[in-house]
């Protein structure tokens, strides 16, 4: 059915898809009674592979059938059987990878057999792209993720180049390729995991004690704190009737600037955050890459939220409070960011304040190091400061990713560990001791982030 029913809306001179993936018992069964079938013929064509499949999935993307939408274009529409790029790579280059298609005007008989070739444009290929991906690194991180939902980015500081993109759960771009069942496809749509959505540039989620550097920088900056500042940490902040609590129960002490990153307390970032204010930290996260999109070569990338008293005022009709300004002093409340966008901050934080922006391809006879990027205006030793802090938290023994430091000196990494809660901890869960995490339903725990460097000295990754 059908195939009669694109025989109907189909001109006569455009061959129709019968079968695919013919063995060829049957492509010689059919061939060798080709005189008795006026119009059928056999056509060897290529097949798109993806050799390693679901790891690269979400960057690479995938190709299919064309749409009722891309039918719009012309040449899609005078191809038969076409297959165009649906995402990742695939959709930002279709074009030029799938070339130029060719033509052959023909010379038929009255039973349609072809007599003789008139006319013949071969057409041309498509373009050879590099992807700046590892494939075994994006093997490894892909792995690294196992049965858990999540992203890993990684990028070289200095020129950008992404080496891993990975976004978990994931699919086979190789069964869109061959030809997607309907049922396969109803499946993957109502998932509620979301494997076809791309979380390392697509995901926003708060960064939680991720922002903590650039929320630092920006006091640093505006001058309204030196790093030998320190504040009290009681494990409690009091704004009004407000109470905002530290993660750490009974709190830090005295912590200066490199304690409360290292420990992440929760009441220094508070007090920073106050005395700078929202507009002067969401300026600084801006200058590092947060709150747009990075530009990577990828249609789905989202932009993340960076939030400001005018966004407020023409979004939410609502005026900007000061407790707004300590939650995104910890990267929670409004603050948005995309894992991508997480690994250009770092990046940036520890390459000398170099404004690296994100390439996943790299074009024919471009140089390994594209030209560098501007300087953002930031002291240099501020960044320092930072990146001492970073060290700290994976080498001291209060910092909060000790137990994860590189065994190998040369490998160690610095860094910074994060939290965002996605539900409000009730003043009867405090009481409590608060609830396990993993005992909530999934879409009620926290997340976690990582964003790190290594090595230590004069940082890659």
């Amino acid at each position: 059915l059908q195939i009669i029913r694109q025989s109907k809306r189909t001109a006569k001179f455009v061959p129709i898809l019968v079968h695919e993936d013919l063995n060829w018992e049957q492509v010689a069964r059919i061939s060798a009674r080709i005189p008795e079938l006026p119009g059928v013929d056999v056509i060897e064509s290529s097949q798109r592979i993806y050799p390693i499949a679901e790891a690269a999935a979400h960057p690479i993307g995938y190709i299919g059938p064309a749409n009722k939408e891309d039918l719009a274009n012309e040449e899609v529409k005078k191809t038969p059987n076409i297959q165009i790029g649906k995402s990742g790579l695939e959709r930002s280059y279709d074009q030029p990878l799938r070339g130029k298609a060719g033509t052959s005007k023909v010379e038929v008989n009255a039973i349609g057999r072809v007599v003789r070739e008139l006319e013949n444009d071969p057409g041309a290929g498509g373009s050879t792209l590099v992807s700046t991906i590892d494939s075994e690194l994006q093997r490894f991180v892909q792995n690294r993720l196992g049965e858990d939902t999540g992203a890993v980015t990684v990028m070289d500081v200095h020129n950008g180049d992404v080496l891993a993109l990975a976004s978990n759960p994931t699919f086979d771009p190789n069964v869109f390729a061959q030809g997607l069942k309907g049922d396969v496809w109803q499946a993957l749509l109502k998932n509620p995991a979301a494997p076809l959505n791309n979380r390392a540039i697509a995901g926003q989620y708060p960064p939680g004690s991720t922002f903590k550097m650039l929320v630092a920088m920006a006091a640093l900056e505006a001058k309204v704190v030196t790093p030998k500042n320190a504040f009290f940490c009681s494990g409690v902040h009091e704004l009004g009737a407000g109470r905002f609590h530290c993660w750490q129960r009974g709190g830090h002490g005295w912590v200066t600037l490199h304690e409360a990153i290292a420990e992440s307390c929760d009441v220094y970032f508070y007090e920073i955050a106050r005395k700078v204010g929202i507009e002067k930290i969401s300026e600084m996260a801006r200058r590092f890459g947060l709150g747009e999109p990075t530009g990577i070569d990828a249609p789905s990338e989202k932009g993340g939220l960076i939030p400001t008293k005018e966004w407020k005022r023409r979004q939410l009709k609502a005026s900007w409070q000061i407790g707004e300004t300590l939650i995104a002093g910890i990267g929670q409340g409004f603050v948005l960011t995309t894992p991508l966008q997480l690994a250009v901050m770092t990046a940036r934080l520890v390459n000398g304040g170099i404004s690296v922006k994100p390439r996943i391809l790299r074009k024919k006879g471009e140089e390994e190091f594209p030209p560098e990027g501007t300087r953002i205006d930031v002291s240099s030793e501020h960044l320092k400061a930072i990146m001492r802090a970073m060290r700290a938290v994976t080498s001291s023994a209060s910092g909060t990713a000790r137990n994860s430091q590189i065994s190998v000196k040369a490998y160690r990494m610095g860094g910074k560990t994060g939290t965002s809660q996605v539900r409000r901890i009730t003043a009867q869960e405090r009481r409590l001791g608060g609830i396990r995490n993993e005992d909530l339903p999934l879409a009620q725990r926290d997340n976690s982030l990582f964003v790190g460097y290594a090595p230590l000295t004069n940082p890659k990754y």
